[in-house]
């Protein structure tokens, strides 16, 4: 299930690995795509967005929608 988030917080390449680590810490299978410009994390993911969104908080992101 291919599913999109805002994230803000995202500044650099080291965020964007530590987002795709937390959520293949949760789904190794998963597929993301960050685009740090417009602060949207792509996820094609079978977990629940429930899930997914509250890996990307652990890390220290804020998900806005």
């Amino acid at each position: 299930m291919n599913q999109i988030f805002t994230v803000e917080g995202m500044t650099c390449g080291h965020c964007e690995k530590a987002v795709t680590k937390a959520i293949l810490s949760l789904d190794a299978q998963a597929k993301v795509l960050i685009d740090r410009t417009h602060n949207s994390v792509q996820v094609d993911s079978e977990k629940n967005r429930e899930a997914l969104a509250q890996a990307i908080v652990d890390e220290g992101y804020r998900v806005t929608a």
